[in-house]
């Protein structure tokens, strides 16, 4: 897991954590105690939480560190009303992918409804617009959030729609769509570590120490060429500088 931070043209990572399991019967490679208060235990209780929380902590670090962003971005997998509202108890406003899930359900005109059942009851937008339906919701049970939710075409499925969704209902529709596509960049910076930065190749230890630190160092060499790039206004691809400064 991996938090980083972006303008839409340069991403940087900021923190990391390889999530495990919380039992010791499925983990594998040398068991250690180490003391409560050092980072190594520390980094280790950080791996065991669920993944949705473990986010939570990845941000509040960012936070404590000095970091800052407009908005929190990222995907169907951490998108549900719980997490929604987490993130916001910190002061942050998310934009994300959610899922068509008929078990998760969004307080619209006084009724839980799916998100499938909002896009089925609402007129849509023809022509040629941005997008196909805006709606306000109420996100929460005990504690409620209202949010703005945009529903647009799937390019590669033309009868398909994929649904977003922001904390911050002032925005308009078109600026929800446009500050979600900046989180593509996490998608490159993934893509770059794997195929030109061996982050999957280059370590075998079984060492939970050892494969954090081989995660920090490729994400050091992506740092490295991501600067490069900006601070040059370069316009060839990362895998092209890549392959310029070890050639």
């Amino acid at each position: 897991m991996t938090v980083g931070w972006t303008d839409g043209n340069t991403f940087l990572p900021i923190n990391s954590c390889l999530l495990a399991s919380s039992k010791e019967k499925n983990l594998i490679g040398p068991k250690e105690h180490y003391d409560g208060r050092s980072l190594a235990a520390k980094r280790r209780k950080l791996a065991q939480m669920k993944g949705t929380e473990a986010m939570i902590e990845l941000l509040k670090t960012a936070q404590r560190t000095g970091h800052q962003a407009d908005y929190v971005l990222f995907d169907t997998w951490f998108s549900n009303p719980a997490q929604l509202i987490a993130v916001k108890d910190l002061g942050l406003d998310s934009i994300a992918m959610i899922k068509k899930s008929s078990r998760i359900y969004y307080e619209y005109e006084g009724k839980p409804l799916s998100i499938n059942k909002i896009f089925g009851i609402c007129k849509k937008r023809r022509g040629r617009s941005k997008y196909l339906l805006s709606v306000n919701v109420m996100v929460g049970k005990d504690k409620k959030l209202p949010a703005k939710i945009v529903c647009v075409r799937n390019k590669k499925k033309k009868k398909d729609w994929i649904a977003f969704i922001s904390t911050d209902p002032s925005l308009s529709e078109e600026e929800i769509i446009r500050i979600h596509g900046k989180r593509w960049k996490i998608e490159v910076f993934f893509k770059t570590c794997k195929s030109y930065l061996n982050l999957i190749g280059e370590c075998h230890s079984l060492s939970y120490d050892a494969l954090t630190a081989h995660v920090a160092i490729v994400f050091t060499r992506y740092l490295m060429i991501a600067l490069e790039q900006r601070c040059n206004e370069d316009d060839r691809t990362l895998g092209e500088i890549f392959f310029f400064f070890t050639g």
